[in-house]
């Protein structure tokens, strides 16, 4: 019997790249039949979160874990969740070269923080590819990067105009990317060396779709046409579980008894925190709106907002004992605070939930297109300061509140902005337009679709590998 072609999958250590790098390798298996295999690199030791999302993949889907990696509490003291991602990835380098070579692999895919396991692919023979989880606006801002590093002399967001990727809004220089803020930082050196290796990848699966980022993908297409293949397959999104447990199902109940498209739901994704004050107006902001809310409530963070992104946040402190004092018991109507964790899916797509305050991660943004919630944008880290132009500029999704002269929102603006999603004019406008969005991404992902025809494309160009 002729043996499937094997493909491996190397998602960098987080939910937030776990997630969407699973949802490949289904989507792979169901429409094109691959052997698969995830080769997971972990920092500590895997989350019941990881170990939950590993064990409910079709047994098609195999999974391997690296020995985890252990960093010192000195060496990661004030490091960002991306360079310690890079870090856990560089330390897994010995043992991945293992599994690699004891199996008969035609196509190895990283996500942008594995850049380093690329010559160990090139290596062993073995095309690797890149999964770029974010979208094309990003992208186009990677791998125009030495470009920039080469042409603007001061810091990015000192410049006097906005930037200008090809096909892309302009955008100003402080909402770029979180790595290229401070180009005296370690953090941007090593992400600069990062972009200069995208170049020796395959081709890249983006997850964005032609209906959404129509101009952007066709400029990177003309550009790199010959050297670097696209696909745009997205939007790939975690299929929602069906086993839901006690504080989920309170949670579903209490949506159950709303009325319908009532509910905000604020949720700030796997890793985003916010800092005691920001909490604080938070809170007020959404008790002075008057609307009906489920808050996803975690512990402040002073120092920083990607303060959970690489860590257990069920550990440690109470997040409720952080609100204002009664704010509980005053929005016992009006709300529910639910600590540390919500089912996502199920929530967003509920037929109460009428709009989504989100941190702009990608994979929260492409859940509420999928269901049509429109939403206000509250970016913290990474690239979520670029979605949140995209989808309140570009787009037209969202709604996005101002910061008063210390970085804070306050809770009046939050109130106002809340009050104009929900029952306000300018909510109306957005809620239609992200309908129309929602049957755009259906018809991506339909037979005859443009993601499903770049999926195809990718298979098309795997099986024609010479070791098959």
């Amino acid at each position: 019997m002729e043996q499937k072609p094997h493909k491996a999958l190397l998602p960098s250590p987080g939910m937030g790249h776990l997630i969407p790098l699973v949802e490949l390798a289904k989507l792979l298996l169901l429409h094109h039949d691959f052997h698969i295999t995830c080769i997971i690199p972990v920092l500590g030791s895997p989350s019941k979160a990881m170990k939950a999302v590993l064990q409910a993949l079709p047994t098609s889907i195999d999974h391997v874990f690296l020995p985890p990696v252990i960093l010192e509490e000195e060496e990661i003291k004030g490091l960002k969740h991306g360079v310690q991602a890079m870090l856990t990835l560089t330390r897994s380098l010995p043992p991945l070269r293992d599994v690699l070579k004891s199996n008969r692999f035609s196509a190895f895919v990283v996500d942008p923080f594995g850049l380093d396991a690329l010559d160990i692919a090139k290596e062993l023979n073995i095309s690797p590819y890149i999964f770029f989880t974010s979208n094309a606006f990003a992208l186009s801002l990677v791998l125009h990067l030495p470009k920039l590093d080469e042409t603007v002399s001061c810091e990015y967001r000192d410049l006097p105009e906005p930037v200008k990727l090809p096909g892309c809004i302009p955008i100003h220089g402080r909402d770029l990317l979180e790595p290229v803020q401070d180009r005296t930082s370690e953090f941007y050196k090593m992400f600069l060396t990062s972009t200069k290796r995208y170049r020796l990848a395959e081709g890249i699966i983006v997850n964005t779709f032609m209906e959404l980022e129509g101009s952007a993908i066709k400029a990177l297409l003309d550009e790199e046409a010959k050297n670097l293949p696209l696909f745009p397959v997205g939007p790939i999104q975690s299929g929602s579980s069906n086993q839901v447990d006690k504080l989920e199902s309170d949670c579903l109940s209490w949506l159950d008894n709303q009325p319908h498209g009532s509910v905000l739901f604020v949720c700030f994704g796997s890793g985003g925190t916010l800092s005691y004050e920001q909490t604080n107006e938070l809170a007020l902001g959404l008790e002075l709106s008057g609307q009906k809310f489920i808050w996803v409530v975690r512990a402040p963070n002073n120092e920083s907002a990607d303060a959970t992104y690489l860590s257990d946040q069920t550990l440690g402190n109470n997040p409720l004992a952080f609100l204002p004092k009664g704010f509980v018991e005053r929005t016992k109507g009006q709300g529910l605070v639910v600590p540390f964790w919500a089912p996502q899916a199920q929530v967003l797509s509920h037929g109460s939930t009428g709009g989504f305050l989100t941190h702009c991660g990608w994979n929260s943004t492409l859940e509420s297109i999928m269901q049509g919630i429109p939403l206000i944008v509250w970016p913290l880290f990474a690239e979520q300061k670029m979605n949140a132009a995209l989808l309140a500029e570009d787009l037209k999704v969202a709604l996005r509140p101002k910061t008063n002269k210390n970085g804070l929102i306050d809770r009046e603006e939050i109130a106002k902005v809340v009050k104009g999603l929900m029952v306000g004019e300018e909510g109306k406008k957005v809620h239609n337009r992200m309908k129309d969005i929602k049957i755009a991404a259906e018809k991506a992902l339909s037979a005859d679709g443009s993601s499903t025809k770049a999926l195809s494309k990718l298979a098309t160009q795997w099986k024609n590998h010479p070791d098959f």
